[in-house]
């Protein structure tokens, strides 16, 4: 083959879509990708309702400690897992716990005066300031060696269609909830392209499939291999799309009622569609940033695959002492902790394009919640459980710290990407810096 050495006339010699650019111009055996500086990368995953302590929070502190029944399928992580006990929300002022909760959660800062009215406290708006994903992914963003073509990415699953204080925890700037993407499909337009139907959209997946055959010759095993792997995600995707498609041909669409997106019963399929998108959009380069939102707060998914069929946040209600509420709270925060589980397990089963070791050596997942128990609605001992070793955070260890802030975590995520802000969000709760966590 003749050599070439530059991107647009590789592009026009081969004659590429602009659906598989990204990820074919990422591949370092062809030497356009920027492969000089390490890629980090953040997941910020929520759930809601709280947990019940007792089955979630390690006994011990340091690095000897036993993952109790909530934790339990992140075993094989262990040794590549942070959990922080005793980090607190103590941002107060208007809405109720649950609204400042998700909120505040990754603000750090007061929900603006409004008219949404919850719980039995004062209404509240939308956040008043930037949320730490959005400014991690601004000040990537601004530097072209770590730019990427959409900088963050939002998704979410059973997210509610209506747009209030409990339904957005990523803010774009005081007053701008952005919000997070929970079909699939939308997801996959968003990534590949703008195109206005299904079909339209298999045009464009067998567009990438021609693609990837052409430029196989270029690259190295080692690349061709990113390929093999790229191409059968692109086939899943189509044989989705395919059923979907002859679903919705054998009889006519219900009625819905309004802001009712997604089936309570596809909770698992649509979980695990978004993360292989997640993953996938991280081989792509397309972002360094993601968050990835379960319902909402106050959700109340009736996970009737694990055996619950109340809803989520109904039994969130119920005192420890209901042992029948607290067996099916624990083995709901089991099920995410199974999502957890299994996205860490692809980041860590998918080779660093371009670079050394796997995607999750190079990504850090932060799960949280809302609240810290939610019968109490507690805004103390917020849930932060940390795998991966994307920011070089010293891993293995449960931690015991003292009513720490959550902005001082807020700030060593930050510092993480070697964005040294000295505060984020309230000011009054930066005090003694970033959390250090290294």
């Amino acid at each position: 083959m003749t050599q070439i050495t530059s991107r647009r006339e590789f592009i026009r010699t081969l004659g590429l879509g602009a659906a598989s650019l990204p990820f074919i111009l990422n591949l370092p055996s062809l030497g356009f990708a920027n492969q000089t500086r390490r890629k980090q990368r953040l997941v910020i995953v929520f759930s809601p309702n709280g947990v019940v302590p007792m089955t979630f929070w390690p006994d011990e502190e340091g690095t000897e400690f036993t993952l109790k029944e909530s934790l339990k399928p992140l075993e094989p992580f262990k040794n590549r897992m942070l959990i922080l006990h005793g980090v607190c929300d103590k941002v107060r002022g208007d809405g109720d716990n649950h609204m400042r909760g998700i909120g505040c959660l990754l603000t750090g800062i007061e929900l603006f005066p409004g008219n949404i009215q919850g719980g039995s406290h004062t209404p509240a708006g939308w956040a008043s300031g930037i949320s730490i994903d959005q400014e991690i992914k601004n000040f990537l963003q601004a530097d072209p060696a770590t730019r990427t073509r959409f900088g963050s990415l939002e998704f979410g699953v059973l997210v509610p269609e209506r747009a209030d204080t409990w339904t957005r925890m990523v803010y774009a700037g005081p007053n701008k909830p952005v919000s997070p993407i929970d079909d699939p499909y939308q997801m996959f337009r968003k990534l590949y392209g703008r195109t206005k139907d299904r079909a339209a959209l298999a045009s464009v997946l067998d567009e990438v499939q021609e693609d990837l055959k052409k430029v196989s010759q270029a690259v190295s095993a080692a690349d061709r291999r990113l390929l093999e792997e790229h191409a059968g995600f692109v086939r899943q995707l189509e044989q989705e799309l395919k059923a979907d498609a002859e679903a919705k041909a054998g009889h006519a669409l219900p009625e819905l009622e309004p802001g009712i997106r997604e089936e309570n019963d596809n909770m698992p399929r649509i979980s695990r569609m978004q993360m292989d998108l997640l993953v996938n959009s991280f081989v792509n380069d397309f972002a360094r940033i993601a968050t990835l939102q379960y319902t909402n707060s106050v959700g109340q998914a009736k996970m009737r695959w694990i055996g619950v069929n109340e809803g989520h946040h109904e039994l969130s209600h119920e005192p420890f002492s209901n042992k029948e509420a607290t067996d099916k709270l624990t083995r709901i925060n089991r099920w995410f902790a199974e999502q957890i589980a299994y996205l860490a397990e692809r980041l860590a089963s998918t080779p660093e394009p371009g670079g050394e070791g796997t995607l999750l050596d190079n990504t850090l997942i932060v799960w949280t919640n809302e609240l810290g128990e939610g019968n109490s609605h507690t805004l103390d001992n917020t849930p932060f459980v940390m795998v991966g070793n994307g920011l070089d955070f010293k891993m293995g260890r449960s931690l015991k710290l003292k009513r720490v802030p959550h902005n001082r975590l807020l700030m060593a995520l930050a510092h993480g990407f070697g964005h040294r802000i000295e505060r984020f969000g309230n000011p009054d709760y930066c005090g003694g810096g970033p959390l250090n966590l290294t």
